[in-house]
């Protein structure tokens, strides 16, 4: 087992000495009250850089129920580099938030689907470690990295659904969000990035070959609701741009979108956020993106090929599920409504393409206990 995690960080450490010598490849206020369609259109810029507003077509991957013990609610959702054991290269990993009672923050379940109309979920692992799993990330080597809010800890599962570690030592307070980010240069390490719902911090996991795990706090102080599960607001959406070694993170509480850039090399405690505006030693590399309506209870993020980024709303008192289109200036480009059932559907977000015309979004829909998908 120790083999294929030091296999995954030297792999990754050699992957990014070659970018590197070959100079790298450049990856592609007070909210109001409503987002109702007036106000919407009248934050709308220049939407001739918009990826969101050619996706004409959804479509249903498929179920994301797990077929072993019926967990639904679908959080976490990523798409696997590489194949490997049970996963293959461009599967859609999943997992549940519920059990089958769909009791929130009580699921304990992964699921995988082949990224094609009609898939159908293959059960990857079932673990009380698991337990309110609600964001994941893929290694380059299909290692999953979960956030498990109830359970309190981030555990690592292999290929082949054997949980490796649970990283239960960590300075974990209910973890909500997860990204990986690769060596910036030939002598630095992978990581996975972690925020957490109960106090508002962001944690590095350095990866060392071993393997071995070094814990940092970088960030404290993003803006949390406390909420209990089915509720919670906090930092969630991380997702990494590899242009200005930079994560996003979205804040559902405030209704914002910020970036902290050169994110590798943040310090322990290097930055607080305070409100809306940050203090630290890095507080220069962290930016509010965007803030207010039409974002309304944020939690999900998708980085599409160009560098826009979609946000996923959870809250609307129209009753819409809306998608929201920001280009990294902070211009909204397009808001797309993509499930007219209950609000609140919309969870783990992934974009995969390298241009419009082969970009394919997919997004967990809670209403309809699905993946699905947005392409031209």
């Amino acid at each position: 087992m120790h083999r294929q995690l030091y296999r995954f960080a030297i792999s990754s450490v050699l992957a990014a000495a070659l970018a590197a010598c070959h100079g790298g490849a450049s990856p592609p206020p007070v909210p109001p009250e409503s987002s109702d369609a007036s106000s919407v259109q009248s934050l709308l810029q220049s939407t001739g850089d918009s990826v969101l507003n050619s996706l004409a077509h959804e479509r249903v991957i498929g179920s994301t129920v797990d077929p072993k013990n019926g967990d639904l609610n679908p959080y976490g959702l990523d798409i696997a580099k590489v194949s490997s054991g049970q996963i293959d290269a461009g599967d859609l990993v999943v997992c549940n938030f519920n059990d089958s009672a769909n009791v929130q923050g009580t699921g304990t379940s992964i699921v995988a689907l082949h990224p094609a109309v009609g898939a159908v979920p293959r059960h990857i692992v079932n673990s009380s470690v698991l337990d309110g799993c609600n964001a994941l990330a893929m290694s380059p080597a299909a290692t999953i990295w979960a956030a498990d809010f109830s359970a309190n800890n981030n555990p690592i599962i292999f290929q082949s659904g054997t949980i490796h570690d649970a990283l239960s030592n960590g300075p974990w307070h209910h973890p909500f969000g997860e990204a990986f980010v690769p060596p910036v240069n030939s002598i630095s390490v992978p990581a996975f990035y972690v925020s957490n719902a109960g106090d508002g911090s962001l944690v590095r996991i350095y990866v060392f070959p071993g393997p071995r795990f070094a814990f940092s706090t970088i960030v404290k102080g993003f803006p949390v609701n406390g909420g209990a599960p089915g509720s919670i607001l906090s930092p969630s959406g991380l997702n990494y741009q590899k242009v200005g070694d930079r994560l996003y993170v979205v804040d559902g509480t405030n209704n914002a979108l910020y970036a902290i850039d050169n994110i590798s090399k943040i310090e322990p405690g290097g930055i607080t956020v305070n409100g809306m505006t940050f203090s630290g030693k890095f507080a220069a590399d962290a930016h509010v993106i965007y803030s207010g309506a039409p974002l309304n209870g944020p939690i999900s993020s998708a980085l599409l090929w160009n560098g826009n980024i979609v946000v996923g709303n959870t809250l609307d008192p129209n009753g819409q599920n809306l998608m929201v289109e920001i280009s990294p200036s902070g211009h909204v480009l397009a808001v797309k409504n993509v499930d007219t059932g209950a609000s609140g559907s919309i969870f783990g977000m992934v974009a995969a393409g390298t241009s419009t015309a082969t970009t394919h979004l997919y997004f967990n829909d809670d209403n309809a206990n699905a993946v699905e998908v947005l392409e031209p």
